[in-house]
């Protein structure tokens, strides 16, 4: 008989917590999962400035530099050639410009003496001017082989990650050809959507990292115009994307919709033998019902079947 008496106050106990709640027709988003891919907001080449052979390699895949790093050293043999060939031709005309100086100082001393004429001295003093010029033209020349051999230092255009080294030590390369990639500028996703979904995308629009339901977020902030392959490319920001690999992909969900849904309570749906209960008013009486529930939105999951709007749904 106790036994009885406490069974039958603990229904009476559960049919009192029980509520009941009036289903209606709400607007849910509609979500697509699209896959982003992490990608550099730039990525500079740290590029030969002259050809020649790599001398030195300092950095490999995965290296942080710093923008001015050097990054390379390339040595051209030739320039080492031509600069000896400007310091002889130098040396040469520095001889040269003493000799016609101490003869154009001779020569204004006899020009006083009338041993010489003012023409004979006119030509001593363009031979200094000339052999000047000449000289500055070496030095000019040497000058720019010298500034062709120091661009042979290879730097880093920008700080950043080193993303791939296409080339290795002793390798001849020429001007112009990429020696590092370098990612600069911070990450960012880069998305891929169909095009049957590019006229929902809206800049500024609230992105879903990861599975539904997650916590990390992002926001749309460019959608570019033009369609390849039948897909849109949109660009997405976020605060705290992981940084350890470049190129990695990332399951984002994408607000391309909205659409009417009956949402039920977690806690009024019972599953039992693989089947979703919930319990209605009918008639007076509580009874189950059979449904189907489809995705959870938040702390309550939408009936696809079993249920209509105005339903009287009991919840435990």
């Amino acid at each position: 008989m106790r036994v009885l008496l406490l069974a039958a106050g603990l229904l009476a106990a559960g049919s009192v917590s029980a509520e009941t709640l009036v289903l209606a027709s709400e607007t849910i988003t509609e979500w697509k999962p699209v896959f982003g891919t992490v990608e550099p907001r730039s990525e500079a080449p740290a590029r030969a400035r002259i050809g020649g052979v790599i001398d030195a390699l300092l950095v490999t895949e995965g290296d942080v530099v710093a923008a001015g790093q050097l990054v390379a050293t390339v040595r051209d043999e030739k320039l080492g050639f031509q600069i000896a060939a400007f310091d002889a031709e130098i040396a040469a005309l520095e001889a040269q410009l003493v000799t016609a100086e101490t003869e154009l100082g001779r020569g204004q001393t006899l020009v006083q003496r009338g041993v010489v004429t003012a023409q004979q001295v006119d030509q001593l003093r363009t031979t200094v001017d000339v052999t000047r010029g000449q000289l500055a033209a070496a030095e000019a020349g040497r000058a720019v082989v010298a500034q062709q051999s120091a661009e042979g230092e290879v730097l880093a255009p920008e700080a950043g990650r080193v993303l791939s080294v296409p080339v290795t030590r002793g390798a001849v390369i020429l001007a112009g050809e990429p020696v590092a990639s370098i990612a600069s500028g911070g990450l960012y996703l880069r998305l891929a959507v169909p095009e049957r979904h590019a006229a929902a995308l809206r800049q500024g629009d609230r992105i879903r990292i990861g599975a539904a339901g997650a916590a990390t977020e992002g926001r749309l902030v460019k959608v570019y115009p033009e369609i390849v392959g039948g897909r849109v490319t949109a660009d997405v920001e976020v605060a705290d994307l992981p940084a350890a690999f470049v190129k990695a992909r990332i399951p984002v969900e994408l607000p391309v919709g909205e659409r009417q849904a009956l949402l039920a309570p977690a806690a009024a749906v019972v599953t039992r033998s693989g089947i979703d209960f919930v319990t209605v008013v009918e008639g007076g009486k509580e009874v189950e019902r059979a449904v189907i529930p489809g995705e959870a939105v938040g702390d309550r999951i939408e009936i696809l079947t079993g249920l209509a709007a105005g339903d009287t749904l009991v919840v435990p």
